[in-house]
């Protein structure tokens, strides 16, 4: 599989990126067996990039691919993991002290050396001046102390996410932004480009709008307003009519993109992962893919609000 440079960090990583909330029984009950299945699956295939939280799961997901990437020789993959969201009452804390202790957590259930790419998770939901003044530095110092090599920040609000890169740039080595490089959002696309440019890593997550850009539809936890999901819901039907699932369209779109480095997708089995490389190998039908974008377009970048208030 074809690997980017991720930015600046000296990086190498894959198309495909592993997303690992679905093996932490996000979505659904994901034995250890069937994580490893999958983890294993996406190596053999050059998938390199592996993607986690605390948050996934509380703790779960890091545990299953800690667990999954035993005994897989280090300089084999990249690891991905996040600071500042986590399970139970404390659910966001981005505190110095926090994120710090945090790495240490994470580290201890990866099991490994060191962590790739440390990244501020959903930054919307903090107050943007502690992001830029207290945590960001905190990473910093952990990527002195040689914890972790790169610092990253993701969020779903670009308003949040740009502002907080305007303001610390010289520390941020990697955004991701997820739903809004896919069939029915493009508002990632013009600063994707300007922040490679920048040498910046980029990454899109979430090609399938968290399930929205599927025949089965979106679940019913969806954020979507009511409009978006009725367009999703007449292309779907579109799709099923031709015998087309619009999973495989939209995959198929978001990988042959060269605006970004990786795109990274959740997956919970080693089917999943064969169906999502066999969709970077697929070249989309560019007929069925303007067809499916215009049913879009009357709610074209329509997104929903996320985290503080004023952070959208």
């Amino acid at each position: 599989m074809r690997t980017r440079p991720l930015g600046r960090t000296g990086l190498a990583v894959s198309t495909i990126g592993f997303g690992g909330s679905p093996i932490g029984s996000v979505f659904r009950p994901v034995s250890q067996t069937e994580a490893e299945a999958a983890v294993r699956t996406a190596l053999d295939a050059g998938i390199n990039y592996f993607d986690t939280s605390p948050y996934y799961g509380a703790t779960a997901a890091e545990t299953a691919l800690g667990r999954a990437l035993r005994g897989v020789p280090r300089e084999c993959y990249v690891l991905a993991t996040k600071a500042g969201r986590y399970g139970g009452p404390a659910t966001f804390d981005f505190s110095a002290a926090r994120v710090t202790a945090g790495v240490d957590e994470s580290l201890a259930r990866l099991g490994c050396g060191h962590i790739d790419l440390l990244q501020v998770h959903d930054l919307e939901f903090g107050a943007r001046d502690q992001i830029v003044e207290e945590t960001l530095p905190a990473l910093q110092r952990l990527r002195e102390a040689g914890k972790i090599r790169g610092i990253g920040i993701t969020g779903l609000p670009l308003t949040a996410l740009r502002a907080v890169w305007e303001r610390a740039r010289d520390h941020i080595d990697a955004v991701l932004s997820y739903c809004h490089l896919t069939l029915s959002d493009d508002t990632f696309l013009p600063w994707a480009r300007e922040l490679r440019a920048a040498g910046v890593g980029v990454i899109n997550a979430a090609p399938l709008a968290m399930g929205l850009l599927t025949n089965a539809g979106p679940p019913a936890w969806h954020p979507a307003p009511e409009p978006v999901r009725t367009a999703a819901a007449s292309a779907a039907e579109w799709c099923r009519a031709r015998g087309v699932d619009m999973a495989d369209l939209a995959l198929s779109d978001a990988l042959a993109r060269d605006d970004v480095d990786c795109t990274v997708i959740g997956f919970a089995s080693a089917a999943e992962v064969t169906r999502a490389v066999a969709a970077l190998t697929r070249e989309p039908d560019p007929a069925l893919s303007r067809a499916v974008k215009a049913m879009f377009d009357p709610v074209r970048n329509v997104t929903w609000p996320s985290g503080r208030a004023e952070n959208n």
